[in-house]
């Protein structure tokens, strides 16, 4: 730990430190677990970014859904609670159902957000948009082409460019996580206590559910609860669609067959 990341976590929490442990994992978003000396114990991040994800936070802070609360943040470090978890969430599908639906408490009049975000060396583009559809085909597929290889890249633009018949131009604008998979959601038994690591904007919930259905495998009752509207189903390639985009620039072609999956899917 140098003097710097020691000095902006004391000016934060008020005591000096004690300990800080790396969590296992993490390769977008590493974190830390931070003991100070009067006892109380912090997950520390830090990067150029870390102040917008303190936003999001913070916004997550006033709806009924469990997230850490942010303690502080200065100088690209960012301090915030540490909740419980105790392995991970199969028994607690009814409970993230819950707090999905606690994150439908934050609307907007508009889709994005107002600061853009990056997952390490990606650009998450969030300039807002008066049209959900406009929003989701600029700036979380057709910004990804020109890092594409060709062929796949004008599939992508293809479909970018059809998406007014895909999705719908004007759902309720509502707090949407972005990121939101296992790895992300911490539990307790059958509760969930935090969501983390947001890659947040206003748009359509459907975003978070398409999610958790890239490395999880919710069962028919989390949708039931959810109450998505008609036609859900058909519109989850389109949204799964981002993640495995950011995959492929993040970790390489390995991802690239989960892309052409989801455009075999759509007919693109």
């Amino acid at each position: 730990m140098t003097q710097e990341l020691r000095a902006a976590i004391e000016a934060i929490c008020g005591a000096a430190v004690e300990s800080i442990e790396r969590f296992p994992g993490g390769d977008i978003s590493g974190a830390s677990a931070v003991r100070l000396a009067d006892g109380r114990k912090f997950v520390v991040k830090t990067g150029p970014v870390v102040s917008v994800e303190a936003g999001m936070l913070l916004a997550m802070e006033t709806a009924s859904t469990p997230s850490p609360r942010v303690i502080g943040c200065r100088d690209d470090v960012m301090v915030i609670e540490h909740l419980v978890a105790r392995g991970g969430f199969g028994d607690a599908w009814d409970s993230l159902a819950e707090a999905l639906h606690g994150l439908r408490e934050l609307t907007s009049d508009t889709y994005g957000w107002h600061e853009d975000y990056a997952l390490r060396h990606v650009q998450v583009e969030n300039a807002p948009a008066d049209s959900w559809s406009r929003f989701w085909a600029e700036r979380r597929l057709a910004c990804h082409v020109p890092h594409l290889e060709i062929s796949l890249g004008r599939r992508v633009e293809t479909l970018a460019g059809a998406l007014d018949a895909l999705i719908p131009a004007n759902p309720d604008a509502s707090f949407v996580h972005g990121d939101l998979w296992g790895g992300n959601v911490l539990a307790s038994g059958n509760r969930i206590t935090g969501l983390i690591d947001p890659c947040a904007c206003w748009g359509d919930r459907e975003v978070d559910a398409a999610s958790l259905t890239v490395f999880d495998h919710p069962p028919e009752s989390f949708f039931a609860a959810l109450d998505l509207e008609g036609g859900w189903r058909e519109r989850q390639p389109v949204y799964r669609l981002w993640m495995w985009l950011l995959h492929v620039r993040l970790f390489g072609d390995s991802y690239r067959p989960a892309v052409e999956r989801e455009l075999d899917e759509l007919g693109f």
